[in-house]
């Protein structure tokens, strides 16, 4: 009797389980269902290939804002991604530092730190100094943004690895610094790649920031210093459109956004499995 009563509570616990996980998956799945009804008919050669038409005018596509969301994303993963890995190394390998306390008050209050004020710092800091928006300003937006991402998934992969191997490295006398690139990192790479690449993603999506620092452009642009579009900007812009095309490609774009990210993290999960 006690081992059915068991049975029978297992049960019924593991069917809860499927339906509570159910109904968090349901609401993803309606959006993404809806965004792939309503974008699949925007996807065609011209929406990957050409620059958008003017106001009012139908047809035209999203290269700037694809290019552009590539370059600055990869601008800002590339700052942030040095800073980042840079303080979580520091808190990781060098717990006693007296730096390491105020460095991670910083990476958890940055953590919480809504986007927009992101875009807000940049624009002090970034754009009225250089007397103009630009995708550098954008891209040091979303860096900002993802370092407390990348400094902490650095810090908790590295706490992971056995002390022995540092001690290893440190018994063939090479000095610390040494020890932590040559043996630390490379074991440790699959965990980091997994924090970059979620901290891309993260970055990946965000518009607030941009509408500060990198404003848009209509036309293909691959300077640093000049206004740059990207998908982001351009789904807000289109969205609140009153042209039906111009609605039609923000659902595309929404779903070309959508997939990125979902690619983005696959990506992430293989290296995370592979580590």
């Amino acid at each position: 009797m006690n081992l059915r009563r068991r049975y029978l509570r297992d049960r019924l616990m593991m069917v809860g389980l499927a339906l509570g996980t159910l109904l968090v998956l349901l609401p993803l799945l309606f959006i993404l269902a809806h965004v792939f009804i309503e974008g699949i008919g925007a996807l065609n050669w011209n929406f990957f290939t050409k620059p958008p038409k003017p106001p009012g005018e139908s047809g035209g596509g999203m290269l700037p804002a694809i290019v552009g969301t590539f370059y600055i994303d990869l601008m800002a993963l590339a700052m942030g991604g040095l800073l980042g890995l840079g303080g979580g190394v520091l808190m990781a390998e060098y717990p006693d530092h007296p730096i390491n306390r105020p460095l991670r008050l910083v990476a958890n209050v940055l953590g919480g730190v809504p986007a927009i004020l992101m875009g807000l710092f940049a624009f002090v800091v970034v754009v009225e100094p250089l007397g103009g928006f630009s995708a550098f300003s954008g891209a040091v937006a979303l860096a900002v943004l993802m370092i407390p991402i990348i400094m902490r998934s650095t810090e908790e992969v590295l706490k992971l690895l056995p002390w022995e191997l540092r001690e290893a490295g440190l018994a063939l006398g090479l000095p610390r610094w040494r020890v932590t690139l040559s043996l630390i990192l490379p074991a440790a790479k699959g965990g980091i790649i997994t924090g970059l690449l979620l901290a891309l993603a993260r970055a990946a999506g965000e518009a607030a920031p941009l509408l500060f620092t990198a404003f848009g452009n209509q036309f293909l642009s691959f300077d640093p210093l000049g206004p740059m579009d990207s998908l982001p900007l351009k789904i807000y812009v289109y969205a609140i459109s009153p042209y039906e095309d111009w609605v039609k490609q923000a659902w595309g774009a929404a779903l070309l956004l959508a997939l990125l990210l979902m690619l983005t993290n696959f990506l992430a999960r293989r290296a995370m499995r592979k580590r």
